[in-house]
Order: C-alpha cells, then structure tokens, then sequence
C-alpha cells in the first residue's frame, strides 16, 4: 500500500474515526485512498477555518481526536486562527498538512512555505515525513502525542511523495502515558489552607469545569466553607438545571476585580490564574489581589479529576454540591426583539441535553440570567478570543452529539470569518440550530 493508505489505516487503527478536509493537489492521494477506509468518515469544508474549528468541537464533544486535512503553507494559515482556540481548549487534534514532494521543495514554486514555522504557535508536536516508510510510525506518533492529557494539536507534515510511494504496514501500537497523579504533599496542603480560616476562593478551569469536576468542587466548597468560582471560559461546562451555582470570572476587568477582592488565596484546579483579557490603562492584569497566595493545586496537565476525589475524601466532604440551578420555565417574551429576550425564549425552549456553541460576544452579556434555569446542556464558548468559532465547533458538535440538540448563538460580525460552515451543516445534515445576534454593529469597541 502508499503511503496515503497506510496513514488512513494507522489513523483508524488510533482511534481516530472522523477527518475535517479541505484538500488540494498535494493531497490528491489521501483523497484517493478513502473509499478504501470506510471506517474514517471525511467531511469536506470549504475552509480550513471551518475544518480546524470543527475538529475543536468534535473533540470537545468525545475527547478523542479527529483529524483534519489541510493544503500547504497557505492551508494551514487559513486553519491557523480555530487552531489558536483549539489549543487554548486543550482539544487533542491530528493535524495533517499536505507538501509538495520532498524532492520538488527545491525549486520553491509559488505554494511552496515555511509550514513548521507557522505551525509551531499552534502546535506541541511537529513532524514532517521523510519517506513514505516512515509515514505509519509517525501518523502514529502524532496520535499519541494529540492524546497526551489534556490534549493536544499533533501536526504531521505529508510530502506528496511520501504519500504516493510505496510504504509500510500500517501502524498498530499507540501508548499513551497515563496523566501524573497530585502526590500526597499537594493534597495534604490544599486541605490544610482550606481549613486554615481564611477567605478563600476555589478556582476551576478546564478539566475541573467539566460536569464530573465541578460536582467535586462544589461538594469540597460545601464543606470548607470556600467560594467557588470558574474561570471566564473552560472549553466543556455543564450548565442549566441541577447544576451546580457556580460563580465565573467576568470579562470586564472592574467586575472580576470586584468578584476577588476579598480573596486571601486563592486554589487554582486545572486552570491558571484569571488574568485579563487585554491589558487597560491604569488597570491590573492580574485579577486576584497583590496580596493573595495563589496554590496551584492540580495542573491540566494532571489527573485533576481524582485529585479533586482525593482532596473530596481528605476535608471529609460530603455528598451535598451546595445550591443547584432550579429549572425555571420562563415566558415566551413579546414587543420588541433584544439580545435578552432571545435568550429568555432559548431558556424557556431547548430541549434537555443540548449542546450550546456559543459565539455571542456582546449579546452574550445577559445570558447568565436565563440560561441557568433552561433544562442542562453543555456549553462551548470561545477559548482563545479568536472570533469565527461558533459555526465550525457547532459543525464539530453535531458531528460527535448525532443525537442531540446543538443550538449556534452567533454575533453577526463573528459569523462572516466561517459561513462556510453552513454549507458543511447542509451537505452532512447535521441538527444545527443558528441563532444570529445581528446588531449590525461592531459592538465590542464600544465597550
């Protein structure tokens, strides 16, 4: 077999059941070997932006990679800003990045690029193949290297020729290490300053904001008497009723400010500290005050799950989460149409277990008052600021959820840097809803 075969096969073989593609010349051979690995589902996006931030919301949706297919250099820029967002999400995603032909590199025709370097910002592991032998073994490594906790972009260079040649069997083995556990010492700490009587403030992000982190949080504060407060955004929260209440850092710097003024530590699980989002004159940056001890308990790059059941077990934490989100069953509203009431009427009409790729931006500014009491969903929302977002990882999410509710709340501006996901919704027949907040207005600069 080629060595586009073979790398169809190794992924299958990994796990890795799903490819986002926006493909050319150079990856006319993976194109053509796909009707022979029925097993991998290829989805065709008429942007690479659309590919990468698909791929970030199928991941966050299973925790398992999908790929994507890129063409060149320039393929890979055009993919480069929902990749930015993937990494800050921690989504595990096997990049793969067609070349021009090792051989042909040489006389640096028009397409012809640096792609390491414009991939390295996005990336945590690298590769480019050498011959088409080496195709299953570093597929391979790119697959365990996207697996590593808590995710990663794994972006592997294809040469033309390497995909075309003859290659190897396809690879077989995949070991993944296992995340490191918080030792001992750690826990023993967390519990010692949660006891100690001070203000303190339990910080979670990431793996800690998930439904299964944040019960744990929540019972561990219901014991300790600690506040506990989320992250502005964590890449996958349970939200809505019998979730629950949680606190999240706001965006605007005066109101976080606000929020932690009277923290004396501060615990952070799985996430770093809350920074702003930009820097302002006259402003801090940090937003937990001078004074205040900061312990990072458990890293994302951790087991912080069963840090949090350890820390759970040592403060004696009972089975009680605290106060949860009662479902409230607003009113449909009437009169004249705002960004509030759109979400007063979502709250009212999503079904159980939807799934909410959220894109709002400035109409999301309220969505906390009704959203709590809509029935439970998940809720994605933008990891790294890099607008365009919402429609591909909703695009992801109803691949990875089939039979769930995904609902796209969308600003107007943010839609035009990926439409094209649409067409992907329409072509796949995927259950997508797009709610379109169109103030026709750049309403961010405005404060």
């Amino acid at each position: 077999m080629n060595g586009a075969l073979s790398l169809l096969q190794t992924l299958v073989n990994g796990g890795i059941d799903t490819c986002f593609t926006n493909p050319g010349t150079s990856e006319m051979h993976f194109v053509a070997a796909v009707d022979q690995v029925p097993q991998l589902r290829t989805i065709l996006c008429l942007f690479e932006g659309v590919c990468t931030g698909a791929a970030d919301g199928y991941a966050r949706m299973t925790g398992n990679p999908a790929a994507t297919l890129l063409h060149l250099g320039p393929g890979l820029g055009n993919g480069f800003a929902n990749l930015h967002n993937a990494r800050r999400a921690h989504s595990p995603l096997v990049n793969i990045v067609g070349d021009h032909a090792t051989y042909h590199l040489q006389y640096d025709a028009p397409l012809t690029s640096d792609i390491v370097s414009v991939a390295k910002p996005v990336s945590a592991w690298i590769r480019s193949c050498r011959t088409a032998a080496d195709v299953p073994g570093d597929a391979a490594a790119a697959i365990v290297a996207a697996r590593r906790t808590p995710g990663y972009i794994a972006t592997l260079i294809l040469p033309g020729d390497c995909a075309w040649n003859e290659s190897a069997a396809p690879a077989t083995q995949f070991p993944v290490p296992v995340p490191p556990t918080v030792d001992e010492a750690a826990i023993q700490r967390t519990a010692a300053l949660l006891r100690n009587g001070k203000q303190s403030v339990f910080c979670v992000g990431g793996p800690a904001a998930t439904e299964a982190g944040m019960r744990l949080a929540a019972r561990i504060c219901q014991t300790t008497g600690a506040r506990l407060v989320a992250q502005r955004a964590s890449a996958r929260m349970k939200l809505g009723a019998n979730t629950p209440i949680v606190e999240r850092v706001p965006y605007a710097v005066p109101q976080a400010l606000k929020l932690l003024e009277n923290a004396e530590q501060m615990i952070l699980v799985g996430a770093p500290e809350p920074v702003a989002f930009f820097a302002y004159p006259n402003m801090p940056s940090r937003m937990s005050p001078p004074d205040a001890l900061l312990y990072p308990f458990a890293t994302a790059e951790q087991d912080v799950i069963g840090a949090l059941d350890a820390l759970a077990e040592e403060v004696g934490a009972g089975h009680e989460v605290g106060p949860v989100h009662e479902r409230v069953c607003p009113d449909l509203p009437t009169g004249e149409l705002t960004s509030e009431k759109i979400w007063q009427a979502l709250a009212r009409l999503l079904p159980e277990e939807s799934v909410i790729a959220d894109e709002s931006i400035t109409a999301s500014w309220g969505s906390a008052k009704w959203m709590g009491g809509a029935h439970a969903h998940d809720w994605l929302p933008v990891m790294g600021g890099s607008i365009g977002q919402g429609i591909p990882v909703a695009t992801g999410a109803a691949v990875a959820c089939p039979g769930r509710k995904v609902v796209n709340t969308q600003a107007d501006g943010s839609a035009m840097y990926t439409l094209q996901g649409l067409w992907t919704q329409a072509r796949e027949e995927l259950d997508v809803v797009t709610i379109l907040f169109s103030n026709r207005a750049y309403a961010i600069l405005q404060g």
